[in-house]
């Protein structure tokens, strides 16, 4: 899949899943459990859709290992060194970063930062918002320089007004997580399929030939446009009252 489809997929994940999760008892922020726990009983609005922009970034993560992705082109030399360092490590495209492993260790690790690294967290937070923002297209187009600026505007606007409400961030590694783990999914609906069960070789893909595209006229017309659909219908069910 394209990386704006693995961000609007990551968006709809969050979504979906994190008031159920929110709801799990013993998970609060409200006493010593914050201190290992996962998330609040209860997210704010700020919460939530800080948390939907934050899984959309994470769900471009697996794409560490392409330096030709998204990812890898959004931050210059930087993420091109550590995409080619990523893709050697794990064995070229879609190997290790493609799996539930991977997926399960960056939950755990930004978990732990956001437990004892409040800058690291902030920093990380930013990141996949940036990150999130560049993929869907936020930007003027033909216009890289000015398309960066635009990028890193919204994304310092977009942090200050979380913490202008108290965001927390107890939900962090989760959210990661399911980002991660949503690229994995969406990357086994294609052609190529993913080696979930990584370091077995055998790889995940819908059977009978019926995987997408990738970059074809399906994703780009049909399932991106709906996914952006649910978005708008998931944001309206979640946050306006009844």
């Amino acid at each position: 899949m394209m990386g704006h489809t693995h961000a609007l997929t990551g968006a709809v994940a969050w979504l979906a899943v994190a008031p159920g999760l929110a709801a799990l008892p013993y998970l609060t922020e409200s006493n010593r459990f914050v201190e290992t726990g996962i998330m609040a009983t209860a997210l704010t609005p700020a919460e939530f859709i800080a948390g939907t922009l934050v899984c959309a970034g994470a769900a471009m993560l697996p794409d560490l290992d392409h330096p030709s992705a998204t990812i890898a082109q959004t931050f210059g030399p930087l993420t091109w060194g550590l995409s080619k360092a990523v893709a050697w490590a794990s064995g070229g495209h879609r190997g290790a970063t493609h799996s539930l492993v991977f997926a399960i260790l960056v939950g755990i690790g930004a978990h732990l930062l956001a437990d004892n690294y409040p800058i690291g967290r902030d920093i990380l937070v930013v990141l996949m918002i940036g990150l999130a923002l560049r993929a869907i297209g936020i930007g003027i187009p033909g216009k890289k320089l000015a398309s960066a600026l635009v990028n890193a505007g919204l994304t310092i606007g977009l942090y200050a007004v979380f913490r202008s409400f108290d965001v927390g961030y107890a939900w962090l590694g989760l959210a990661i997580g399911v980002g991660s783990l949503i690229h994995v999914v969406g990357d086994c609906c294609t052609e190529r399929g993913c080696p979930v069960l990584w370091p077995l070789k055998g790889r995940w893909v819908l059977p009978y030939k019926i995987g997408i595209k990738t970059g074809r006229a399906f994703e780009q017309k049909i399932l991106a446009p709906v996914l952006s659909v649910v978005i708008v219908g998931l944001l309206y069910f979640r946050l306006v009252p009844a």
